[in-house]
């Protein structure tokens, strides 16, 4: 009877508990599917065997966490709609954007890439702007592709769509699409498969720049995102992900802890002759990182990616920002480092004259440039006139060739964009005051509070002990 009980009992145990485990069994408390495509060098077969940037970290976390570690390959489509609805499922290497954001969880980056339209270098077509890219015949894009949403999301109707990278290149050697968008890596390596170097093809446009993530289903519990966020800090802090980064993408520039942006924006910030950062705002920023023995590399962007990432990315940091109303809720502040007034500036000898708002809403055409505080704020205001241009010299040209009646731009910045686009300042005339602004030092809302505070500390200490004046004269004495 007693071991008739004791079977009983035992029975009981195994069917209410069975994922009960030894107390010395250290495997990881959640089961997960791991599923990646063909990619390279992110993510490859080669000799049967998955390998690429990719596989190799997530290798090193699964030993770490104890994981199993296997994964499936699949066609991308496929994979992305799995990470979708298998709540186990890990898909990767998987870019961040705004229509992504909240289908999955995140952990990461592990990896940057620059978007680059290609032509055939057979067939160069002359690209300065996006807007000339919208007037291209054929442009090559993969379906459910981050670079492909992109586009279609700024309006772009000339996609073709094919299956993989390598069509794509065939197509385009073959003069069957005229652009492709890829990053130069991936060209590479595409080429070289179907028998073609890279000088085959030419870089017209850098279009963006996109962060790569494991990227988790959204009931995966938070403390395994966690888990895996934490072992790539780690491997970001003691070099391993650089060796990775360096070993599969011929490049050291692995992404770091804190992502620091800037765009060409003279006197603010841009690269001199020497391939520097400089300016008065990458000094200020510089000076908190020696203070804050934190030091990031400054990357340099169009304002519109920069801003973007920084609108989705974690622990991302982005300068100068114009703190403004329709800002003030999608990041956190440090600042204020400076003061500017923004004007509608027309063209000498126009004799256009803009007294009030009004009468600049009465105008024919007002340039701006696309995710500019100004632009934000004028739509606001219910301009229906703008004519929003990639860039700054783009919007000089439109103004100076009379396509547009005024041009929208800071006083701190207008004389040195006038002069690259080969134009002196008497060339212009401030007709309008639209605002004055302080602006800062932006970061994403989700980046650490504490980080967030210790450059706030940082450079009120600066201000405090004379440093910021002194940079301040060293750019406008």
């Amino acid at each position: 009877m007693k071991s008739l009980l004791f079977l009983l009992l035992l029975t009981i145990t195994v069917i209410i508990c069975p994922r009960c485990t030894n107390k010395n069994d250290n495997s990881y408390h959640y089961s997960l599917q791991f599923v990646t495509e063909e990619y390279k060098p992110f993510n490859y077969t080669e000799n049967g065997v998955l390998t690429g940037l990719a596989p190799e970290l997530l290798s090193e976390i699964a030993n770490r966490l104890n994981i199993p570690n296997e994964v499936q390959v699949l066609p991308w489509a496929e994979g992305f709609q799995t990470a979708q609805t298998n709540e186990h499922t890990v898909l990767f290497s998987t870019i961040l954007n705004a229509e992504r954001k909240d289908l999955f969880k995140w952990a990461g980056p592990f990896a940057s890439v620059d978007w680059i339209f290609y032509a055939a270098s057979q067939n160069p077509i002359t690209l300065n702007s996006m807007d000339e890219a919208r007037q291209v015949s054929r442009i090559g894009v993969i379906k459910d592709y981050a670079i492909e949403q992109d586009l279609v999301n700024e309006g772009f109707t000339n996609l073709v769509y094919v299956d993989d990278n390598l069509e794509a290149f065939e197509k385009l050697l073959l003069g069957e699409i005229d652009l492709f968008p890829s990053d130069k890596i991936t060209a590479e390596a595409a080429l070289k498969a179907l028998n073609k170097s890279i000088y085959e093809v030419t870089g017209e446009l850098t279009i963006k720049t996109d962060l790569v993530y494991f990227a988790f289903n959204k009931n995966i519990p938070d403390d395994v995102v966690a888990d895996f966020q934490r072992e790539i800090d780690v491997m970001k802090t003691n070099g391993l992900l650089n060796a990775l980064y360096q070993k599969f993408m011929q490049s050291s520039g692995s992404p770091e802890i804190l992502q620091v942006y800037t765009e060409q924006y003279p006197p603010l910030t841009f690269r001199n002759s020497f391939g520097e950062i400089v300016g008065f705002g990458a000094d200020v920023v510089n000076e908190i990182m020696k203070r804050n023995q934190t030091f990031y590399d400054i990357k340099l962007s169009l304002w519109s990616n920069g801003y973007e990432l920084a609108l989705n990315n974690p622990n991302f940091c982005l300068f100068t920002m114009d703190r403004t109303e329709i800002r003030e809720e999608l990041f956190n502040w440090v600042g204020p480092i400076g003061t500017n007034t923004t004007f509608f500036y027309t063209k000498s000898g126009s004799a256009i004259v803009i007294s009030t708002l009004e009468d600049a809403k009465n105008l024919s055409h007002v340039g701006t440039v696309g995710s500019w505080f100004s632009d934000q704020y004028l739509r606001d205001q219910g301009f229906t006139n703008l004519v929003a241009s990639d860039e700054p010299q783009a919007m000089v040209e439109l103004l100076m060739s009379g396509q547009i009646e005024a041009a929208v731009c800071t006083s701190v910045t207008f004389a040195d964009i006038l002069k690259s686009a080969g134009y002196q300042f008497t060339d212009v005339i401030p007709e309008y005051a639209l605002m004055s602004s302080d602006f800062y030092i932006a970061f994403s809302k989700n980046t650490d509070e504490a980080t967030v505070q210790q450059w706030q500390t940082a450079l009120d200490a600066s201000k405090a002990d004379g440093t910021y004046d002194a940079i301040l004269r060293k750019w406008f004495p």
